[in-house]
């Protein structure tokens, strides 16, 4: 039993054996080699570099969300002066409509 490798195949038959395919691997395709020149690996990735860039993104989008919110209550003010202007001088009736 010692000349025996797996499964009671002896070790010359399991050589033979294992450059065949197995059973699962029959109705599977193997993805297609890429023909020419392969693309090298990415560089290393610097984590520190990453945050620190994505921080500096999240307090530039905070920022323009305060500008933009500042921007929105200043036209709601001015909407509001306008419609009382417009209302002040259409009662008092110094702005006569043809």
């Amino acid at each position: 039993m010692a000349s025996h490798g797996r499964r009671g195949v002896s070790a010359r038959e399991g050589e033979q054996r294992r450059d065949e395919p197995r059973s699962e691997d029959h109705g599977k395709q193997q993805a297609p080699v890429p023909q020419g020149s392969v693309l090298p690996p990415p560089p290393p990735v610097d984590y520190g570099v990453f945050r620190q860039g994505l921080m500096q993104a999240m307090q530039t989008q905070a920022h323009t969300q305060a500008a933009l919110q500042a921007q929105l209550e200043a036209q709601e003010r001015a909407d509001v002066w306008w419609s009382s202007l417009l209302r002040t001088r259409f009662e008092d009736g110094a702005v006569e409509v043809g």
